[in-house]
C-alpha cells in the first residue's frame, strides 16, 4: 500500500512518464506518445524508482510489467493527472467544443456498420477523426495515444487498456449465381468443399487467412489450394469480382448480406459449426476524460447488443 512516508516527486512529468509506461507497456510504446525518445524515457523511470526507493517496473523479453506498488500507483495518480491534462489540452469544454474522439479500426467495418453510428453524433456537433489499419499496428497506436477508440479482433496484451467484446462477426461461403449453381448440381455424397476445388478462389491476401480458418472450422482439414486465383486489396473489392463471377470467397456477413439479399451473391452452404469472429472494443486509459469519447462508445455499445443486431436481414 502506498503511504505518507514516501518521498514526495518534486516534477509531474516523471509521473507522467510513469503513466505513460503503465498504459503502453513498454518503454518504447509510451515514447512517441510523450514526444521523447525510448532512452529518456528509461532515464526518467530510473529517476522516478530513485525518488520513490521502490522499483516500479519488471523487464521482460518484450515490454515491461508494473509491480503491485506500480498498479497502485497507477491506480492514485492517473485521475488526478488525466483531469490536468484535459485542462491542459483542451479536451474539456472550455472553448464551448469537445475534443475530437479518435477512432480507428477496420475499414470495412468501419464503412458498412460504424460511420452509420457516428453521422447522428456528427450532425449534432460532434467531431470524430476516424483512421484505419491493421490490427496489432492500430493497438500499437492507440497505446501511443494516437487514437481514442480502437475496434479489432486481437485482444491486447496487458490490463492497461479497456476491453470490452462488442459484437460476433459471422463469415460465410459465397459465390455469383453462376458458380453457385454448379456447385450445387455436383453429384450426390460430394461435398461443398471437394466442389470448390475446380472454382477460382477471390482473397485479399496470398495466404488466405480467412479462407484457411473457415476450412479448418468446417471441414477439418487444410484448404488444397496454394493460393488464391485472384488477389485484390479489400473486401468490397473481393465483393466486386464475385458479383461480376470472378469465383468464390468467405466473407463477413454484415459486408455481404445487402448482395446476399438481392440475388447478386448466394450463400453456398447452412456451415454446421459456424465460424464467428470476436469484435472487441478497445479504449485508451484517459480518453474517458473527454466526454464525446464516452458518448460514442456509448453509442457503439447501443448499435450493437447481440451477434444479429451486427447483421441485421436486409429490407
Amino acid at each position: 500500500m502506498i503511504t505518507s512516508t514516501l518521498a514526495p516527486v518534486q516534477d509531474l512529468n516523471l509521473l507522467r512518464t510513469f503513466l505513460a509506461v503503465h498504459r503502453a507497456g513498454s518503454f518504447t510504446g509510451a515514447a512517441p506518445a510523450l514526444g521523447l525518445t525510448q532512452p529518456s524515457v528509461t532515464a526518467q523511470i530510473r529517476s522516478l524508482e530513485e525518488q520513490l526507493g521502490r522499483q516500479l517496473f519488471q523487464r521482460l523479453p518484450r515490454g515491461v510489467e508494473p509491480t503491485p506498488f506500480a498498479r497502485e500507483l497507477a491506480e492514485r495518480i492517473s485521475g488526478p493527472l488525466d483531469d490536468l491534462d484535459v485542462v491542459a489540452g483542451g479536451n474539456c469544454e472550455l472553448d464551448g467544443r469537445t475534443a475530437p474522439v479518435h477512432l480507428a479500426g477496420p475499414p470495412e467495418l468501419l464503412c458498412s456498420r460504424i460511420l452509420p453510428v457516428l453521422a447522428p453524433l456528427v450532425a449534432e456537433g460532434l467531431r470524430v477523426h476516424v483512421a484505419t489499419g491493421e490490427d496489432e499496428e492500430l493497438i500499437e497506436q492507440l497505446r501511443e495515444g494516437r487514437h481514442d477508440l480502437v475496434i479489432t479482433t486481437q485482444r491486447p496484451r496487458g490490463r492497461a487498456l479497456a476491453v470490452t467484446p462488442w459484437a460476433q462477426e459471422e463469415h460465410l461461403l459465397v459465390a455469383a449465381p453462376g458458380w453457385a449453381a454448379r456447385v450445387g448440381s455436383r453429384a450426390e455424397g460430394v461435398p461443398v468443399c471437394a466442389a470448390l476445388e475446380a472454382v477460382p478462389l477471390v482473397s485479399t491476401a496470398d495466404d488466405m487467412p480467412v479462407v484457411r480458418r473457415y476450412w479448418r472450422t468446417q471441414y477439418g482439414k487444410q484448404h488444397p489450394a496454394v493460393g488464391p486465383a485472384m488477389t485484390v486489396p479489400s473486401l468490397h473489392a473481393v465483393i466486386t469480382a464475385l458479383r461480376e463471377g470472378a469465383g468464390y470467397s468467405v466473407l463477413p456477413r454484415s459486408l455481404c448480406a445487402a448482395d446476399l439479399a438481392a440475388g447478386a451473391l448466394v450463400q453456398l452452404e447452412e456451415p454446421e459449426r459456424p465460424r464467428s469472429t470476436t469484435l472487441l472494443l478497445v479504449q485508451r486509459p484517459g480518453a474517458e476524460q473527454n466526454p464525446a469519447t464516452a458518448q460514442v462508445a456509448e453509442a457503439l455499445r447501443r448499435a450493437v447488443r447481440t451477434p444479429e443486431d451486427l447483421h441485421p436481414t436486409p429490407a
